[in-house]
């Protein structure tokens, strides 16, 4: 999805920073989940967004002191209503936001369920060097194109009930054959919420956003996997 092409509605700000360094030269964005319909706007006890909180002090933590700008998207809409793709949309909205607060800086999606879906969506923005997708939303004839050139990285619980690892592992596939570079890891022991082994998902997420920052190196088991051409799988469950 086209940033130019996103119309804001009035009165919407769907970039929330959470930290903005004056001179910030990369950032990265998150973006909770929520539910496959819904039109309401998420309420003062917003579950989805507290769960991803984790996660964005620990790219904070990360990230500190290299002049990167953490933000969060915020959505209209609870659901993501079909063809509407409303999150889709908010995530496209944001980093239109984003570059004209900061320029064409690189910029990391991290994404929950259908978070991730947005993230997968929005991933083709000119500023975005990455996705991040955790147990994300991979339904069967998501586009996949717009990602030729994305790396791609996923993360899904071998117990998720609500969205499906073998999903995420034919999106990830697709892309893949479609050019984008590409890796992933199941999760093992740990279900939808990322509530068992909630650490090893926060310090996964935070280091991997780090190495697609170029901050740090990448794992070598997932530098080897996002050299891999073709639709084959290899590399894509790997444990974690």
């Amino acid at each position: 999805m086209e940033a130019q092409a996103v119309l804001r509605p009035a009165g919407h700000r769907a970039l929330v920073w959470r930290e903005r360094p004056a001179t910030a030269g990369a950032a990265v964005l998150v973006l909770h989940g929520g539910q496959e319909h819904g039109l309401r706007g998420p309420g003062p006890l917003n579950l989805p967004g507290l769960r991803m909180r984790p996660f964005a002090r620990a790219v904070e933590r990360v990230t500190a002191g290299h002049e990167v700008a953490v933000g969060v998207v915020r959505y209209r809409c609870r659901g993501w209503n079909g063809d509407r793709a409303d999150a889709a949309r908010d995530a496209a909205a944001a980093l239109q936001e984003l570059a004209e607060e900061l320029g064409p800086v690189p910029t990391v999606l991290v994404g929950h369920s259908m978070g991730g879906r947005a993230a997968l969506a929005a991933g083709g923005h000119p500023c975005v060097a990455g996705v991040v997708a955790l147990a994300p939303w991979c339904p069967g004839g998501e586009p996949y194109a717009h990602l030729a050139g994305r790396r791609v990285l996923v993360l899904h619980g071998d117990g998720d009930r609500v969205t499906a690892p073998d999903d995420t592992v034919r999106f990830a596939a697709l892309a893949r054959s479609a050019g984008a570079r590409t890796a992933g890891y199941l999760v093992a022991g740990s279900g939808h919420a990322m509530l068992r082994r909630a650490a090893a998902w926060h310090r996964a997420t935070a280091a991997l956003t780090a190495g697609l920052l170029g901050l740090r190196g990448l794992p070598h088991d997932v530098s080897a996997a996002l050299a891999l051409d073709g639709p084959d799988a290899e590399g894509l469950r790997l444990p974690l």
